[in-house]
């Protein structure tokens, strides 16, 4: 073995060990449980009684606090690791070129963001305060809502209505807003750098591509790109793929904010679980981000570590900020719901012309039979669960499982991770997935724009900013589709493999 493969695979051996100690001095009542894992006490204790989405809803609060270690869940994510790592050296420009210290390093550090938050009280309680600022986020829309919307609130007719057009989009719209005026603050620009900053030494990033990666956490993937628009245009391959995989694996604040109301419902501590699980897998696709890119496209050039922000203006004053944020994130809910009709549209015609087929040929019967009713006929969720569902077995889901997550991963990469949102959210409250540990993993691997569409909103976006590089967005979308799905499968497969 070279010996180049070393120190990456000794890295990974040993935080498995540590896991694995860690792990096994864990039980069912150990001391160091959180709020949220009280809670879950009372939660299950009454899912005894209730029916099977709350059943379910407890099980998984429970998983926030058992015993996760076990020597074949461990294989299996290593397995769905080393396979996830795989793929993308097939998949690399310039294999020689690959730094596998960056990739263990960027693995390192996925895994102990992981066991941090499933396991730590200190990192779990950063992150369930952070969750409940997101939580409060969707309180404060409320009242602007019930403002605008006050009969469709509190009349059971507009119920239907209420789940998304009053309750879903007002909250991308005052997030884009609050978010501007954290930037026009300065507050966001002095988190990001210093992440940028921690990335830079650890992974040998130049400081331009750290600032994007470190933006696109709390960001969206045409918003990060404009804290560097000053070096967009001097930006070599490798650091334009990693600037554009960073807008594809992770998730801005907005739409992040949106995925907890769909997942947590009306349930404040469903809430407070899904918050902190969406805000650590956001974190977690960064250095996932990092390592895919740099296998894809190795950094063979002299880098600038300078880690210096563009002085970009996005108002006057505060409120001109609030303004244009408003402005903003208006047009995104607009988009949001426009983009949801049509694939939702389009999602039912290819459907109908799928179950007609399937009725003519007599395959609907087969398929209700063969899949012990889980579809019952032949339709895109049904093709894509089965295309995916090798995937879904590699990283380490339930074997009952995979093709539902298979058939989440699939509407997420053809239309958006906003579908598979959707999809995942009626899925937990039918409680058709047998293993609530599916759910969560589900909600790390949907994490992120990696999509179709989102190929040419890059283009649009980042090309607007340097468009001497728009032939070169163009080359790279689907090596960055590509990357953006690796790497949030490696967050999910860590998460599930350190689960249990």
């Amino acid at each position: 073995m070279k010996k180049k493969f070393v120190l990456p695979l000794l890295l990974m051996a040993f935080l498995v060990m540590v896991s694995a100690f860690i792990f096994g001095q864990q039980s069912t009542g150990a001391d160091s449980l959180t709020s949220i894992g009280a809670a879950s006490d009372t939660l299950v204790k009454q899912a005894s009684e209730a029916a099977s989405t709350a059943v379910n809803k407890g099980n998984l609060l429970v998983m926030e606090r058992r015993s996760g270690f076990q020597l074949v869940t461990v294989l299996r994510g290593l397995l769905g690791m080393i396979g996830l790592i795989a793929i993308a050296f097939l998949f690399s420009a310039n294999r020689k070129g690959i730094s596998w210290k960056t990739v263990g390093i960027g693995i390192a550090l996925q895994l102990l963001l992981a066991i941090g938050v499933l396991y730590v009280p200190a990192i779990q309680y950063f992150f369930e305060i952070v969750g409940k600022l997101f939580v409060l986020v969707l309180d404060f829309t409320k009242a602007g809502t019930e403002f605008l919307f006050k009969s469709f609130v509190t009349n059971d007719i507009g119920v239907a209505l209420q789940n998304f057009v009053v309750q879903i989009l007002p909250t991308i719209i005052f997030f884009s807003a609050l978010t501007s005026l954290l930037f026009y603050l300065g507050i966001i620009q002095k988190v990001v750098k210093g992440m940028a900053w921690v990335m830079t030494k650890l992974m040998n990033l130049s400081g331009a591509e750290s600032l994007s990666v470190a933006g696109n956490i709390f960001l969206g993937q045409t918003e990060a790109p404009l804290m560097i628009k000053a070096y967009l245009s001097k930006m070599n391959k490798s650091e334009i793929l990693l600037v554009m995989m960073g807008g594809m694996a992770t998730l801005a604040g907005g739409v992040l904010a949106v995925y907890i109301s769909f997942l947590g419902g009306n349930d404040p501590i469903q809430r407070l679980l899904f918050a902190k699980h969406l805000l650590t897998a956001s974190v977690m696709a960064a250095p996932g981000a990092v390592v895919i890119s740099k296998m894809l496209y190795p950094q063979t050039e002299a880098i600038d570590k300078t880690v210096e922000i563009t002085k970009e203006q996005i108002g006057s004053n505060a409120l001109d900020a609030i303004s244009n944020g408003t402005t903003e994130g208006l047009k995104l809910a607009a988009n949001v719901a426009a983009m949801l009709l049509v694939f939702i549209a389009f999602l039912a015609m290819i459907n109908y012309i799928t179950v007609s087929l399937g009725t003519w040929f007599g395959l609907n019967q087969m398929i209700s039979n063969a899949t012990d009713g889980m579809y019952s006929q032949l339709s895109l969720q049904f093709m894509l669960g089965y295309l995916f569902s090798p995937v879904m077995w590699l990283i380490g889901v339930s074997t009952h499982d995979i093709t539902l997550l298979g058939r989440l991963l699939g509407e997420k990469i053809i239309m958006t991770e906003f579908i598979g949102y959707v999809s995942l959210s009626d899925m937990k409250s039918s409680g058709i997935l047998t293993d609530s540990k599916s759910i969560i993993m589900a909600t790390y691997m949907l994490c992120g724009f990696a999509n179709f569409a989102s190929i040419g909103i890059q283009i649009g976006g980042i090309g607007s900013l340097a468009p001497n590089q728009r032939v070169l967005l163009s080359k790279f979308g689907l090596k960055a589709l590509l990357g953006g799905t690796l790497a949030s499968l490696m967050s999910a497969t860590i998460v599930g493999m350190l689960i249990g």
